[in-house]
């Protein structure tokens, strides 16, 4: 079974595309790092927000394609912040060294709901154009650990590996989801995997916005079922094409393919 950090595709991106490290805080120890790929001259970008305690690079096939379609996309690793509202303020700082006013923000799990706390933060004067939220969630209390969450930070690595290992099915996946899950023990504690209650949950917070279920894709579709990912993500952005929210160079979308993109929208409207 192959593996994804060994992959063409993931040593190509890892040679192509440099990783930045970022000070904005006057806590020099917090460090942001970042993938900041596609057009310069786009000033409404979308940024990924990864899982907690997540790696800028698990959206590296997001980076690869949708760069590659024309869009800028910023892939983050955030420093350690011991609240939201700490983060809040270090992401607005790096949005203002990045001189970007507004944003998309994509956001998987914990980057998900720091994603939603950003929106809320600076909604007297927003910087979120729009969000996508992929097996997120509104309240950390689905976080609460039994007593062995105080003594995570004592265990050795392949303890904590069986621990995450643990929380996924035991029961056969295909080889790609088994991959995804690979490769996101080894850089993530993450736990994802949302009860019915939360999904529910975060229907009612948001009952008016567009859903996309896949079939399949387990806890990181955006490894594991990245096409299907990467379309809805074009279809969601395609909406502001052609204003200057838009996350794509204008020249690499021609009048035959937006009118295309929009005929593809209506119809999934309709198939929802």
């Amino acid at each position: 079974m192959g593996e994804i950090k060994v992959s063409p595709d993931y040593n190509w991106f890892r040679s192509t595309v440099p990783l930045k490290k970022i000070i904005v805080d006057d806590d020099d120890s917090k460090i942001w790092s970042l993938y900041d790929a596609g057009p310069r001259s786009i000033r409404c970008p979308l940024i990924f927000l990864p899982p907690v305690s997540g790696t800028a690079d698990v959206f590296f096939r997001q980076i690869l394609a949708l760069t590659g379609w024309g869009y800028r996309v910023i892939a983050l690793q955030y420093p350690v912040y011991w609240d939201h509202l700490e983060f809040c303020d270090g992401f607005r700082k790096l949005l203002d060294h990045l001189q970007l006013d507004k944003v998309h923000l994509f956001g998987a799990s914990l980057g998900g709901f720091l994603a939603q706390k950003f929106a809320e933060y600076t909604h007297k004067s927003p910087r979120v154009h729009s969000l996508i939220l992929c097996n997120s969630f509104s309240d950390t209390s689905i976080f609460n650990q039994t007593w062995t969450a105080n003594s995570f930070w004592l265990m050795p690595a392949f303890m904590l590996k069986k621990i995450v290992l643990g929380n996924f099915s035991s029961g056969p996946v295909d080889p790609v989801m088994a991959d995804a899950i690979d490769f996101m023990v080894d850089r993530v504690f993450d736990q994802s995997a949302l009860s019915t209650e939360a999904k529910e949950e975060m229907y009612k917070l948001y009952p008016n916005a567009r859903r996309a279920h896949l079939k399949t894709g387990g806890n990181f579709p955006y490894l594991c079922r990245s096409a299907e990912v990467n379309l809805y993500v074009q279809i969601h952005l395609l909406q502001f094409h052609g204003t200057k929210y838009a996350a794509i160079d204008p020249s690499m979308v021609s009048a035959e393919e937006l009118e295309v993109q929009k005929g593809n929208l209506s119809i999934s409207q309709e198939e929802q």
